[in-house]
């Protein structure tokens, strides 16, 4: 196995005794949630309309004595639960939509069940051993694969007073060299972008001289955009589809619409690269004489990996076997999660943990959904929930921890002013 580079050690004080609590806790719920694992991998939702997995995760936390406050932050979709008082909050983020026409292909009924088990963890550990002060959180944020869930939380406040935002996410049994999971892993900033051109309709064999064709810009556009990728730094990604290019063969298309993501590591690189996709998408409405409108549908900022919290968890999995990686010059993933903009808001990570899955059979294909709903991987996603609780635990206890982990964050903010392109990101299974 290759030897990686280690973030500096974080000053933790480890409690053996609060960690058996915390394991035991989650096991004293292995029913509740692989019912609740089940019920929600069996009836797939896609984002804002995740109405049975929202009430059926309220309701399992309502029958086990949690306040839960349901539609929250102005969303039918998301919630929130909350055990403690005053100090400092530890928050866990469970997502729980999937994907048109192949569900729960990227595994959110796990990273659902891995935030609700460390939630329930946390919260039995703290009221056993009494402990005065500090709050642990669940927030349901509906709507990840595109939709911008938690952009619509952070706006409403939702992060606002979190010292610390824990979430895992599952991916094949694959990393590199005998690994089982990751800690510190980048992700790509993302801006989705919808453009329409409009052009004239007209009979294309009678009169095609009469119309505009906006199936042409379209055209251009989507060459232009190919050709730009030469100059393109190997980390960023640009994907486009015509979403809408016309009606009938006869009929000169009069509109056409695209859908475009672009990726780059960072936020300000994924804002350089935007403008040179627009002029693009410009230039091909001057080319074929059409009107074009740009909307910027939301924007995912790359995943800003706190280094004692990724540590902290690695620690945590390293000793219960689960063979974690920590590398802070880990290229990360070249995919893209609105967890990115919540690790602008607060300290936070997005860990990953590997489940079996067939050859072929990554995220967002049918063969990790059934891999998904599949009890190893269940029984995978409480080993992670048990090192995000540890995780969390060592956060409300340990004002060192604490205070390493707001250092961290506070030093990253100075880094973002002028990153550049940080890193050169590889192929590896994708989130969003």
């Amino acid at each position: 196995m290759t030897v990686v580079k280690h973030l500096e050690k974080v000053p933790a004080h480890r409690d053996a005794e609060a960690e058996q609590q915390l394991k035991a806790a989650i096991d004293a719920r292995r029913t509740e949630l692989w019912a609740i694992n089940q019920q929600i991998h069996s009836n797939p939702e896609l984002g804002y309309e995740e109405y049975k997995a929202h009430d059926a995760i309220c309701s399992l936390l309502e029958s086990l004595g949690f306040t839960v406050a349901r539609n929250a932050y102005g969303l039918e979709t998301a919630f929130c639960a909350e055990y403690g008082v005053g100090g400092r909050v530890v928050a866990y983020n469970a997502e729980y939509d999937a994907l048109p026409g192949i569900g729960h292909a990227c595994g959110h009924n796990l990273i659902a069940t891995m935030s609700i088990a460390a939630f329930l963890g946390v919260a039995a550990t703290m009221k056993a051993r009494g402990l005065k002060e500090g709050r642990v959180r669940l927030i349901g944020t509906p709507a990840e694969e595109g939709g911008g869930g938690k952009l619509k939380i952070i706006d409403a406040g939702g992060f606002a007073d979190v010292d610390a935002s824990l979430m895992v996410h599952p991916g094949p049994l694959s990393y590199d060299e005998g690994w089982d999971g990751d800690a510190y892993s980048p992700t790509l900033a993302n801006h989705k972008l919808r453009v329409r051109y409009e052009g004239v309709a007209a009979h294309a064999a009678v009169a095609p001289w009469e119309g505009t064709n906006a199936l042409d810009a379209a055209v251009l556009a989507y060459t232009g955009i190919g050709v730009l990728r030469q100059q393109m730094h190997p980390s960023s990604r640009v994907h486009c589809v015509i979403v809408e290019g016309g009606t009938r063969p006869n009929i000169i298309p009069s509109s056409t619409t695209l859908d475009c993501y672009i990726r780059s590591p960072t936020l300000k690189a994924a804002n350089d690269l935007l403008s040179k996709v627009e002029n693009c998408f410009a230039g091909a409405a001057q080319q074929a004489g059409c009107k074009v409108d740009f909307d910027l549908i939301n924007t995912y900022a790359d995943v800003r990996p706190n280094g004692p919290i990724s540590q902290l968890y690695a620690d945590a999995m390293n000793a219960m076997g689960s063979r974690t990686r920590c590398d802070p010059s880990s290229p990360g993933a070249p995919a893209s999660t609105d967890q990115g903009n919540v690790t602008y808001e607060c300290p936070g990570f997005h860990g990953g943990i590997g489940i079996e899955a067939p050859p072929g059979c990554g995220n967002h294909t049918p063969g990790f959904t059934a891999s998904a709903g599949e009890e190893g991987a269940h029984e995978l996603s409480l080993i992670a929930a048990k090192g995000l609780a540890i995780t969390g635990w060592q956060i409300l206890t340990d004002d060192a921890v604490a205070a390493a982990i707001r250092a961290d964050f506070e030093a990253d903010k100075k880094r973002r002013q002028n990153p550049g392109v940080e890193r050169l990101v590889v192929h590896r299974s994708g989130y969003c």
